[in-house]
C-alpha cells in the first residue's frame, strides 16, 4: 500500500510560480512512477506530467511544456512540481498519483489534492 501526502500549492497572479510536493512511502514498487494530474471545474482530469523514478525519464502534457518541471528526490520518496510562468488557464485541484508500469504507468494511489489558483 501507498501513501501520498501533498503540499504546496495557493493562488498566485498571472506569470507567477509555486512548487507542488508529493511525499510518498509504502511499498517502492507500487510508486515507481508518480505523477501530477488536475481538474478544473466543468472539466475532465488532465494528467499533467509524470515521472519514471528509476529512469527519471519525464513526460509532459503539451500545454505545460516548457513552464513546469517535475523532479524527485534522490531516494525517490517526494516528487515536486514546479510550475513557472502559470497562466490562468493552470487554474484547477492538482492530484498527484503512484503506480507502476514503464512507459505507460498504472496508477493505484491518490493523494488528497491541492487547489492552485492563477489570477490575471
Amino acid at each position: 500500500q501507498v501513501q501520498l501526502v501533498e503540499s504546496g500549492g495557493g493562488s498566485v497572479q498571472a506569470g507567477g510560480s509555486l512548487r507542488l510536493s508529493c511525499a510518498t512511502s509504502g511499498v517502492f514498487h507500487q510508486r515507481t512512477c508518480i505523477a501530477y494530474f488536475r481538474q478544473a471545474p466543468g472539466k475532465e482530469r488532465e494528467r499533467v506530467a509524470r515521472i519514471h523514478v528509476p529512469s527519471n525519464d519525464t513526460w509532459y502534457v503539451a500545454s505545460v511544456k516548457g513552464r513546469f518541471e517535475i523532479s524527485r528526490d534522490k531516494l525517490g520518496d517526494t516528487a515536486y512540481l514546479q510550475m513557472n510562468s502559470l497562466k490562468p488557464e493552470d487554474t484547477a485541484m492538482y492530484y498527484c498519483a503512484a503506480g507502476s508500469g514503464f512507459p505507460s504507468c498504472q496508477y493505484y494511489s491518490w493523494g488528497q489534492g491541492t487547489q492552485v489558483t492563477v489570477s490575471s
